[in-house]
């Protein structure tokens, strides 16, 4: 990775990149750990900055990072003023080249400590919840897409929705999936730990179990696969809030679905799999449909913010919330093994034209020299307060 970025960065500049996220367990945790790994290869002084447990889970300071911990929650909290003021006063102690934010909580957080040095703000997310907690959080998009030097989207959608609330500078930055590493273990030994049988397709879902996901909407289709011969198995990786009531429809539906909790053999998972499965109500490039294709597993994939972009024609869309058109389209599929082979074939080569993490770390070196060099678009008023940061 370093090799494809180190000449950008040769007498790297002067301070210190400052990451900031907010809680995470999955994408934005992996992605910033990648982006730090990325940077101090290139000779960057790089500083996480985040909740404690993002440190445990993702250990930036492995990846060669500092790390000081801000504590931004996940929704907004009266603890959101503690954050502020600790990031203050963490950059205060920085001599800062640029505040690199990366997602909706935590640039709202760098917004409101006003940073002296140059703001960019990743956004990851589309604002998907309604009632006073979605109206807060689309204050907090125009605060954020105001306040920043430059807006990078994970998705086109998310562009057009930062320059729709008044961003200046909004920009396209694709978030690459980290390679997975060659599987453990063979096909069948990861086929028993589960119980399927040789002739038994099984059908695979990663992600962090919250309703944006929609695993109900792939529990409800597999309770309907029990009338298959041979009935297909679902596995779904990943932990999360929606565990207890995920678990209590898949035994009210007796669905044939196991909950497999936090799993690091995704490659492993992936080499035993028939079908990968998406059901999300949205997505911008979605680490495990990068995976699946990568790997070579068939994918049905709902068509939702950048996933067709992502996925072209390697994969099997279908909309949001509709059981019936997950379930007959796991159904085709599973009944057409040549269709299976095809897509698979499309889907390794589809992510051959996706950028690497090279290339995605690549594009920040260029950014911060840009926003270093003052050539980037102004800062609101507000923006440009300075605080007791400096550069």
């Amino acid at each position: 990775m370093a090799g494809s970025v180190s000449a950008r960065s040769e007498g790297a500049r002067r301070g210190t990149v400052v990451l900031l996220l907010a809680s995470s367990t999955g994408g934005v945790g992996q992605h910033v750990r990648a982006v730090a790994r990325g940077l101090t290869a290139a000779g960057e002084s790089v500083l996480v900055c985040g909740p404690a447990a993002t440190q445990d889970q993702f250990d930036f300071v492995a990846a060669g990072a500092r790390f000081a911990p801000v504590e931004i929650p996940a929704s907004p909290t009266p603890g959101d003023v503690r954050a502020i003021t600790t990031l203050r006063r963490v950059l205060a102690g920085e001599q800062v080249a640029v505040v690199h934010a990366h997602g909706l909580r935590a640039g709202l957080v760098a917004v409101l400590a006003r940073p002296a040095a140059p703001l960019a703000v990743t956004w990851h997310n589309a604002v998907l919840v309604g009632g006073l907690r979605g109206s807060l959080s689309r204050w907090a998009e125009k605060m954020v897409a105001r306040g920043a030097r430059v807006t990078l989207g994970a998705s086109a959608d998310l562009v057009a929705r930062a320059v729709a609330l008044g961003a200046g500078d909004a920009r396209l930055a694709p978030v690459a999936a980290p390679e997975l590493p060659a599987p453990r273990r063979g096909r069948a030994a990861v086929r028993a730990e589960f119980g399927v049988a040789a002739e038994q397709p099984l059908v695979l879902s990663v992600g962090r179990l919250h309703p944006q996901k929609r695993y109900d909407v792939l529990i409800d289709a597999a309770a309907r696969w029990r009338e298959r011969v041979p009935p297909p198995a679902v596995v779904i990786a990943g932990s999360g809030p929606a565990y207890l009531p995920l678990a209590a429809r898949v035994s009210a539906a007796r669905a044939p679905v196991t909950l497999l909790g936090h799993r690091t053999d995704v490659a492993d998972l992936l080499a035993a799999a028939d079908l990968a499965v998406v059901t999300s109500d949205w997505e911008a490039r979605q680490l495990f449909a990068q995976e699946a294709l990568r790997a070579g597993v068939p994918l049905v994939a709902t068509e939702v913010g950048g996933l067709p972009d992502l996925v072209g024609d390697a994969a099997v869309l279908v909309p949001p919330g509709d059981v019936d058109a997950v379930g007959a389209a796991v159904g085709d599929l599973l009944d057409d093994a040549s269709r299976r082979a095809e897509l698979g074939r499309r889907g390794a080569v589809r992510a051959e034209t996706w950028p690497t993490e090279a290339q995605t770390v690549a594009q920040l070196v260029a950014l911060y020299a840009e926003l270093t060099s003052g050539r980037a678009g102004p800062a609101t008023p507000e923006a440009d307060t300075p605080s007791t940061g400096r550069r």
